[in-house]
């Protein structure tokens, strides 16, 4: 069956909306919901081949919760997921990413047996580009491991307790995915970051945009300020090694 697209100005099947409103797609394809899942509190299994899965889960809920439809607030070093996706095929040029809100703390990712990536950090997103990988003329798996050993006291942590109970002022644990997962049909080249900056002594906006992809011609970038209905700029810049960075006189 395929998976449906969600107009960003609307809400998912769990009801969240788009979590990158700065960033806005057209159209976005939620992964929020029930996944397979397996916990593997001694860190067994090095590959999703090694899974004894249990699901299911429910996304983006950590495992700790009520609401996952697991709450298991015990000791265990790592956590798998499993989903499997069928989109409509993307037009020529176009490319498909899969993106993670959060997931804590250190996340592999697999698409149909082939490991795409890692990344650490449970409170920062991150995105995989899987044009190459996922077979549009079926479903194809996505499994994410996510370690978070609570008796590593080495790794940012929070306020998240090392104890089996929380105590004191420290929090229960929060493991795995705890944000919204999502998939996004991208051009062959796409922004990816948007930073403004005021320098008001200045009376300036510094300006940093960065683009990704493989672009086909040397790229341009628009970039229109207005306050309130009043053009404050209308400016167009040369994109340098995937990069932008100006600054923008407003007097």
């Amino acid at each position: 069956m395929l998976l449906q697209a969600t107009d960003s100005d609307a809400l998912d099947a769990s009801g969240r909306g788009y979590p990158r409103p700065q960033l806005r797609r057209k159209h976005w394809y939620s992964l929020n919901g029930e996944w397979e899942f397996a916990i593997d509190r001694n860190a067994a299994a090095a590959h999703p081949t090694d899974v004894h899965w249990r699901g299911p889960i429910r996304i983006p809920f950590s495992p700790e919760t009520p609401a996952s439809g697991i709450g298991d607030t015990g000791f265990y070093r790592q956590c798998w997921y499993r989903r499997w996706v069928q989109i409509a095929s993307l037009a020529s040029g176009q490319r498909l990413c899969l993106r993670f809100a959060a997931v804590d703390y250190r996340a592999t990712v697999w698409i149909n047996g082939v490991r795409v990536g890692m990344h650490e950090g449970g409170y920062t997103p991150f995105s995989f580009d899987i044009t190459g990988l996922a077979d549009f003329s079926q479903a194809f798996e996505i499994v994410v491991c996510a370690e978070d050993d609570p008796h590593d006291l080495a790794k940012p942590r929070g306020k998240q307790d090392w104890q089996l109970e929380p105590h004191s002022i420290w929090y229960p644990r929060t493991s795995g995915i705890w944000q919204t997962v999502w998939l996004e049909v991208l051009p062959a080249s796409a922004i990816q970051r948007l930073a403004f900056t005021p320098h008001l002594a200045r009376w300036e906006i510094g300006f940093e945009a960065s683009i990704d992809g493989q672009p086909h011609e040397p790229l341009r970038l628009a970039v229109t300020l207005k306050n309130n209905g009043t053009l404050l700029a209308d400016d167009t810049y040369t994109v340098i090694s995937g990069e932008v960075q100006r600054r923008i006189a407003l007097s």
